[in-house]
């Protein structure tokens, strides 16, 4: 049964506006309709208090709220942020989000044989597409999950509470989320990202990540009298692929192992374009990764002649454990009010990033909270009615907590 409306009604209304960005655009926002979510925050934000800083040229919505008691007035703001765009993979629009009550194992979409932790949510309710786009969880449950913060505490003025500083940032699935993202205009020093999955579990150690775009050049001529002449750009992109060693994808790694991911490509005799994620946990094995790459584009260049291959490898963001390290006190919080809450406190690494991983090393430590949602980048994606309620009742926590 769901008994937090607002935020359920909140996250259902937000779904339903594509937000999806686009990694090939170079301006940001790489999409204009990321400013539909943003603008429509910036109002619910002033009309529930909030002090408002909305920068409309890159997307950034920037909201502060005021400490409020004795016990508060001395400690730094608590900052928060969520991303409003969503992932490029499947498509966001027309997002028709339809709620399963009292889950039971017999949707015909979400099939436990798929993906058998569907079996530990049995008797909750869970949000989910029909099964042609994304829900949009990743991460509107987040922003969701932050709005319902602020909801509440202008609905209790009697609560006393840490001051606030609130982010919502355009284009995190691009791996851009940070790329204007005004720290002084922020105004907090320590902040979470509200960004995870399963209900109860903190992340604070990421990849160590970058982006590899391969281009082969090849030489087309008629195939009757190719012999000797033809350099067939397919074939030698193929060639680079196979080198690459078959068991680091992300099918076949889980935990700390990194991998080489080939996200995209499309060619012809002439020309032929890869494009690779890489990733790692470790920063030594994340830079011999990129090397493997250099040296296999070099090995195609005196094999085929020199120009026929180039790789741009391009750093996007960096471990935060690096930087979480000497901020453990951020992660102790989320402990304590989760054993308040009678909740056990999970931790893992996350296969991915947040926006928080580039701003540990912009002089924010940020780790990235649970929202409850799940299968992201999916058009199986879904999110549990039940975390997400209790994650909006950690945040209440975390905000309300005085002293770790």
């Amino acid at each position: 049964m769901i008994r937090n409306r607002n935020l359920i009604d909140r996250f259902l209304t937000y779904v339903r506006i594509d937000t999806q960005s686009d990694e090939d655009a170079a301006e940001q926002p790489t999409t204009a309709k990321q400013r539909d979510l943003a603008e429509l925050l910036v109002k619910e934000l002033e009309n529930l208090g909030a002090r408002t800083d909305y920068d409309r040229e890159h997307c950034y919505v920037y909201a502060s709220v005021d400490a409020r008691g004795s016990d508060f007035d001395s400690m730094t703001p608590i900052g928060l942020i969520g991303h409003l765009d969503t992932s490029p993979a499947v498509s966001g629009s027309g997002v028709k989000p339809r709620i399963i009550e009292n889950y039971q194992g017999n949707d015909a979409i979400l099939k436990e044989k798929d993906f058998p932790e569907l079996a530990e949510h049995r008797g909750e309710d869970l949000i989910a597409s029909d099964g042609t786009t994304l829900l949009g969880a990743d991460d509107k449950a987040g922003v969701a999950e932050i709005m319902n913060l602020v909801q509440y505490f202008h609905d209790h003025p009697e609560e006393d509470h840490r001051a606030l500083r609130i982010a919502f940032t355009p284009d995190e699935e691009t791996g851009r989320g940070t790329e204007h993202f005004d720290v002084e205009r922020f105004g907090a020093n320590e902040a979470y990202t509200v960004d995870g999955g399963t209900f109860g579990v903190i992340e604070y150690e990421c990849f160590n990540a970058a982006e590899a775009r391969v281009k082969i050049s090849g030489k087309n001529v008629h195939p009757g009298s190719a012999k000797n002449r033809m350099k067939n750009a397919c074939l030698i992109a193929m060639e680079f692929a196979a080198m690459l060693p078959p068991a680091e994808t992300p099918e076949h790694t889980e935990g700390y192992e990194g991998f080489y991911h080939l996200d995209r490509m499309e060619g012809s005799v002439e020309a032929a374009a890869l494009q690779y994620i890489i990733r790692d946990h470790d920063r030594e094995r994340f830079e011999a990764r990129k090397e493997t790459i250099r040296r296999i584009i070099s090995y195609l260049n005196r094999k085929y002649g020199e120009g026929t291959a180039e790789a741009v490898i391009t750093d996007q963001y960096y471990n935060m454990a690096e930087v979480m390290a000497d901020h453990m006190d951020l992660v102790d919080r989320v402990k304590k009010v989760l054993s308040d809450m009678g909740e056990v406190c999970m931790t893992s690494p996350i296969r991915g990033g947040t926006d928080g991983a580039a701003l540990c090393f912009r002089g924010i430590p940020c780790p990235n909270l649970c929202t409850g949602g799940y299968n992201y980048h999916s058009r199986f994606e879904y999110a549990s009615v039940q975390e997400m309620e209790k994650t909006s009742e950690m945040l209440i926590r975390l905000v309300r907590l005085a002293r770790p």
